[in-house]
Formats: structure tokens, sequence, C-alpha cells
């Protein structure tokens, strides 16, 4: 039997400075995970009030106690399971949404049938908007598994990835036309890669975010080509493989116990998303979102 799963770290802005990646340092999955560990060990502890009236005093001693998995998790009446358990009430963004520039990347993961990426990238889009308390996002930009910007890479793709991208896409303009994205975004695509894919779509993507950290600068054609299409280039030192299975075994089986050894867990997709404050370019609420599923 498998078991759908939904990971969540909360607003890791609030959850202390150990969390948050350093961008230089740390990859976006240690962040990942980092952040899951500590919204798990919150969720999983319960404060317990233990008073002392040995000599008439109204001190008391705090600590916490630990929860059972079956505590702090719950099964939606979709019948997947929530790690930690939805909350009923989001954290709402605090100034009114025009406020709020709110980008979200959605990675497919390897090893996940294309034919999926559809479904994932609605249920995504609707966690994510649940999660801020919000009906639309300003930018989604996804990332397609095995594909890393190369600047020297010209190659010509499959025909069979140009028609796996196309379909997903369509299903981003489908959500561009109902206005729950204001923008789409690609990752990792060079100037043959968008030559490729720009044919097939009626929304032009607005952004390509590309990893410069081999190449360190983001080469001319490209920049033409952007300019010419009115493409947007952003630069990230997101990691491709952002929730291992083995990371996630040793969390969800060897530190919480939510899962029996040798279950097996298999990654589906993960999204990370921003709300900035426009005004003063602060970042007020960051966090992930993830699916397994468990066999």
């Amino acid at each position: 039997m498998t078991t759908k799963c939904i990971l969540s770290t909360g607003n890791i802005m609030t959850a202390g400075a150990e969390v948050i990646r350093k961008p230089t340092l740390e990859k976006s999955n240690t962040e990942l995970v980092n952040s899951l560990r500590e919204n798990f060990k919150a969720s999983s502890s319960a404060p317990i009030s233990a008073s002392s009236s040995s000599n008439g005093s109204n001190n008391s001693d705090c600590h916490d106690k630990k929860l059972s998995p079956q505590e702090w998790i719950k099964v939606g009446l979709d019948g997947v399971t929530y790690i930690p358990a939805a909350v009923d009430n989001p954290e709402v963004l605090v100034e009114e949404r025009g406020e709020y520039d709110i980008t979200v990347k959605l990675f497919y993961l390897p090893n996940v049938p294309p034919s999926l990426r559809c479904q994932h990238t609605t249920d995504a889009v609707r966690l994510v908007c649940e999660s801020l308390g919000t009906s639309h996002l300003d930018l989604l930009i996804v990332s397609f598994p095995n594909i890393s910007f190369d600047a020297e890479d010209e190659d010509v793709s499959p025909e069979s990835d140009v028609a796996e991208w196309a379909r997903t896409y369509r299903t981003l303009e489908a959500l561009h036309a109902k206005g729950t994205i204001s923008r789409i975004g690609l990752s990792e695509f060079g100037t043959t890669r968008l030559d490729q894919l720009l044919p097939h779509t009626k929304v032009k993507p607005s952004v390509d975010q590309i990893n410069v950290r081999d190449c360190c600068v983001v080469p001319k054609p490209l920049i033409l080509y952007a300019k010419q299409r009115g493409i947007e280039l952003l630069t990230h030192n997101d990691c491709t493989d952002i929730l291992p299975a083995e990371t996630l075994e040793e969390v969800l089986v060897g530190e919480f116990g939510i899962f029996e050894k040798g279950v097996k867990m298999v990654p589906q997709w993960v999204v990370k998303y921003t709300a900035v404050i426009r005004s003063r370019g602060v970042v007020e609420n960051k966090g992930y979102i993830a699916m397994i599923e468990a066999e």
C-alpha cells in the first residue's frame, strides 16, 4: 500500500539562525532538511509545567514531553498524511497582499513519471497558497530533473523531452490564465533549450533562472537571446538533488520514528517559497513543502 505524505517546514524565518542557509556555505538541501528537523522537533514536543510547592514558592520548572508520531501527524480527509499536521489557521501575511512579491520554485524530482507533473504542479501551488493565505503567486519557477546549465553545452534535447516540457508548461499556462500565477519561470534553460521549447508556448516565460557556479558568468549569447525575447535572467545556487531518499529515511525513520525500518520512501516533488515585502526588500516568510510516497 502506498501512502502519500506532505512534509512542511513552516516559516523558517522564525525558526532560528541554525536553520537558515548561508548562501556561500550550505546548499538548499541542507536548509530544507535542517528546517524539516526543526519543525518536526517543535511539533513532537509539548511543554509540561511541574510546580514545586515544597517551600511555598510559586516557581515552576518547565520541560518538554515527547509526543508519539500519532499525536502530531494527521491523515486528512483526502487520505494524505500531513507531517506535521496541517495548520487549520495558516500564518496569514501581515501586510496587504499587494505589498508582497511571492516567488515559488517547484522542483520536479528524478525517477518520477513525467505524466504526474501536471497534478504535482497543481497540488504544490495549492498548498503554498493555503500556507500563505493567498489566492495567487507572483512568480512560479519550475525546475526539471536531470537538467543543469552548461555554458558550453549546445546539444539539442530529444524531442521526447521537449514534448514533456511542453505538456507541463501547458499546466503553467492554465494557472496563469486563471490568475493563480502572474509570471512563469524556467530553470537551467540555455539558448538551445529555450529555442526548442518557446515555439510550443502561448505565454512566454518571464524568467530564466540558471546556476552559474561552474561557469561564473552568464554567456553573452544567452544574454542577447533573453533580451530579445523579454526574458529576465536570474541566478541561483540551489541543489538539484534537493531531497535525497537516504536522508529522508534517516530523518523520518531513524530520528523521529514516523515509519518503520524497511519502508521505502520516494520523494515526488519539493517546492520552495518566499514572500518578500516589496517596499523594504525583507523576506517575511520562507519555507519548503515536499510530497513523498511511502511504500
